[in-house]
């Protein structure tokens, strides 16, 4: 694994799918809407690979025949629903702790950009992982466009103190990396996540890593694993 041409000024990271596995409870939320809907629920494994798209998606693939207007009506209530539950078994993926603290003792700024609302985004994280401190946390609806909108990485550099040229995007979907790329920054798709049935090696990103541990030998901030 080689390491990165530039000291990243900052790593910047999707959320579900890059950082936590939140794909258990998003299902959970779907299975009970599902329950009082009065319609069978979708295995875990058809929920899953959608998750990074939202509840939008999650909730259509339970409820696949109605209109999208239906869809829309249903979406503060499976909001709610996961809300009251949302760490009960989101995880950080295998190797991200040791990535973060990596990062953290390279003294490198890192933060978060995630199309989830913020309402859920500052309830989660202090749930799951309340010993992250990201320099910076964009959610779906800090500014009036999301991804794949290079704004909200933009935005996430600009608090953290970062120059983008000289910084880091990760994510487990497109649009992550044509935000990324977009905002100027150097772009790395990552395997482990979601992905949306999707292959990220023809996302355009510089570099498509396996495992976090990938991504900390190419940072610098970690030998890499044998």
């Amino acid at each position: 694994m080689s390491i990165l041409p530039f000291r990243p000024d900052g790593v910047f990271f999707d959320l579900d799918g890059t950082l936590l596995d939140s794909a258990l409870d998003l299902h959970a939320a779907l299975v009970d809407l599902c329950a009082e809907e009065g319609v069978a629920p979708p295995p875990y494994e058809r929920v899953r690979p959608v998750v990074s798209r939202g509840s939008r998606a999650i909730i259509g693939v339970g409820f696949p025949e109605i209109t999208a207007e239906a869809l829309l009506a249903l979406v503060p209530r499976y909001l709610a629903i996961y809300e009251a539950a949302m760490a009960r078994h989101t995880v950080a993926f295998d190797g991200v702790e040791a990535l973060l603290a990596g990062l953290d003792n390279a003294a490198i700024r890192w933060g978060i950009v995630t199309n989830k609302p913020g309402f859920l985004t500052d309830a989660l994280l202090p749930q799951a992982v309340p010993h992250w401190k990201p320099a910076a946390v964009v959610s779906g609806d800090t500014l009036p466009v999301k991804k794949p909108d290079p704004a909200p990485v933009l935005h996430a550099c600009a608090l953290a103190g970062c120059e983008a040229a000289r910084s880091v995007f990760v994510g487990d979907d497109r649009r992550d990396i044509l935000a990324g790329n977009a905002a100027g920054l150097f772009t790395v798709a990552v395997r482990w996540g979601y992905l949306d049935g999707g292959d990220p090696d023809a996302w355009g990103a510089d570099a498509v890593l396996d495992h976090p541990d990938d991504l900390a030998a190419l940072l610098g901030v970690r030998e890499a694993a044998a």
